[in-house]
């Protein structure tokens, strides 16, 4: 393997990892939306509750749990917020630095390679690169 080689391979891994964190990202924003949505269903359960005559232990509910913060001092949307601003958006950064730096912004040169090695040349299905419709360009 040769040096160009090798550092086709890291690139790619650490695009690799940048997807990984893009899916772990996804849940985040999937673990903010169901406790949003979770915390709006407890309201609706609380209201249940005093119209059932139990308004003590609504109270206590929407005192204790409704609009809590999910950890000190936080709500989902600031994890989030937080993940993006000293965690992500770096990891990006250091992705695109290593693409432009080292392979000329190009991306997932492995798996280019990897297309080129299994592809069918000549079928219609297995073609290089996207096929342009004349009428667009």
């Amino acid at each position: 393997m040769t040096d160009e080689d090798t550092t086709v391979e890291a690139v790619g891994k650490i695009t690799e990892a940048l997807e990984t964190i893009e899916r772990a990202r996804g849940h985040l924003y999937s673990f903010h939306q169901l406790t949003g949505t979770a915390d709006f269903q407890l309201g609706d359960a609380v209201d249940l509750l005093r119209r059932a005559g139990h308004t003590e232990l609504g109270d206590r509910i929407e005192r204790d749990l409704v609009g809590r913060n999910v950890i000190p001092g936080h709500w989902t949307f600031q994890i989030m917020e937080e993940y993006d601003d000293t965690y992500w958006s770096v990891f990006r950064a250091f992705e695109e630095e290593a693409r432009d730096t080292l392979t000329g912004g190009r991306r997932h040169l492995h798996e280019a390679g990897l297309k080129q090695q299994r592809r069918t040349h000549g079928h219609p299905d297995h073609s290089a690169g996207p096929v342009r419709d004349a009428q667009f360009g």
